[in-house]
């Protein structure tokens, strides 16, 4: 008789399968971590002095590798916005840190040599940011960064970090460092160099306005040192005024942001593209669009900061041994286009459009307008000269009793920022 052996079904085939392979993982021995993550201590922060807040204006507009301005700008670990801390678990480990990306960095990766067995080493990685997207950063948002540690190529340790991101136009003044044992009165560290990052000679609008500017008459070319005489200087200057009162430049202080951080001093500033559209200003976003068409033509413009308050001046000559000043906020006294908006048929100003101006007139530019010996261009052109001089005086008495203070390092609360000075470290933010 033949005996038939009962064949397993296939249900069982796959069980006894997927016991053994059960088994043989369980048998497969892990390969023990080296290095214990309690030992090497990474840590990753935030850089305390920046309060959990990471500023575009300062990644964007700061060239940590290029020489220190020893007067204003601080070493670039000062405002670092992150750190990392390894205590070394052997002589000589191979330390590599993982900064994985978001949308608004790539990887990066940092390596360094621990020489020392249990010295503690900190880092300040450079991120790899993502410049287009900050620059589109307009109004402040979280950010989540993970960072991670191996130690001779042994995983080690993860660290999550979530970052408050502020908007681009948000200009750290200063920051006061937090109180300690060693330092209960830290010294404040003033950045109002960063005004410097809003000056922007490179954007596209500056020759079109410089173009226009020359069809209105008052200069034939821009030339900045070369015209020669201070008067020529000058002249250029009034001829881009004349063109700004044109454009309607009003006085609009919009200075407040949402920023929580009490130890932070911030300001919100327009971008140039801003002042040119929206046509509105205050005293610095007045100073920044002034400034970046004055290094655009070759002149050299200074932004004289003071409490509450900030004006521009430039050099009237090559070598640097004039200043004149200019209180831009004064382009808010005149209003030419609701002036305009109001010529009657022949392409004149009525009465009680004429009556706005009439102070900055003298009696017989006046009568000369009334009987026709000058035009409306002609008008206006005196008119804006008159407030040019009106606002190339207005700061001369502060700066005079100022002016030991601008000389004064210490003296943070006053500063005489030259931006040609200040291109060694600060960037435009473009």
């Amino acid at each position: 008789m033949n005996t038939i052996t009962p064949q397993p079904s296939l249900r069982s085939r796959l069980t006894l399968t997927l016991t053994l392979l059960i088994v043989l993982a369980g048998c497969t021995p892990h390969k023990a971590k080296q290095y214990d993550p309690a030992k090497v201590n990474f840590t990753a922060q935030v850089n305390p002095l920046l309060d959990n807040q990471l500023y575009p204006s300062l990644i964007l507009s700061l060239q940590p590798s290029a020489p220190q301005t020893s007067d204003l700008s601080p070493q670039p670990s000062t405002l670092s916005p992150l750190s990392v801390s390894v205590t070394a678990p052997a002589n000589n480990a191979v330390l590599r840190i993982v900064v994985d990306s978001s949308d608004l960095n790539y990887v990066t990766i940092l390596q360094e040599i621990l020489p020392v067995r249990g010295d503690t080493y900190t880092f300040y990685p450079s991120i790899k940011w993502k410049y287009d997207r900050l620059r589109l950063v307009r109004q402040h948002r979280p950010l989540d960064l993970t960072l991670t540690c191996f130690i001779n190529d042994e995983e080690t340790d993860i660290r999550n970090l979530r970052i408050d991101i502020r908007s681009v136009n948000e200009c750290p003044l200063s920051f006061r460092p937090q109180p300690s044992a060693n330092s209960p009165q830290p010294s404040i560290v003033d950045t109002r160099f960063l005004f410097a990052a809003y000056v922007n000679e490179e954007h596209p609008q500056i020759p079109l306005i410089l173009s226009e500017a020359l069809s209105q008459g008052i200069v034939s070319r821009f030339q900045g040192y070369q015209a020669g005489s201070r008067d020529d200087v000058r002249k250029q200057v009034l001829a881009l005024w004349h063109n700004t009162l044109l454009r309607g430049l009003s006085y609009s202080s919009i200075s407040c942001t949402s920023n929580p951080s009490p130890r932070t001093n911030v300001q919100h500033i327009r971008f140039f593209d801003e002042v040119w559209n929206t046509r509105q200003a205050n005293c610095i976003d007045a100073c920044v669009y002034f400034a970046s068409i004055l290094r655009k033509i070759g002149l050299r413009p200074i932004i004289f900061v003071e409490p509450c308050h900030a004006y521009l001046g430039y050099y009237t000559d090559k070598g640097r041994k004039n200043i004149a000043l200019l209180e831009t906020t004064v382009t808010s006294w005149v209003n030419y286009p609701d002036l305009l908006r109001n010529l009657d048929a022949d392409g004149r100003l009525p009465e009680e459009q004429i009556s706005k101006i009439a102070k900055y007139l003298t009696p017989r530019q006046l009568q000369d307008y009334a009987d026709g010996r000058l035009s409306t261009d002609q008008l206006l052109i005196l008119v804006s000269t008159s407030l040019f001089d009106k606002a190339s005086t207005y700061n001369q008495e502060t700066y005079q009793s100022n002016r030991q203070h601008f000389e004064d390092p210490d003296a943070i609360s006053f500063q005489q920022l030259d931006i040609e000075t200040l291109r060694q470290t600060v960037q435009p933010i473009i």
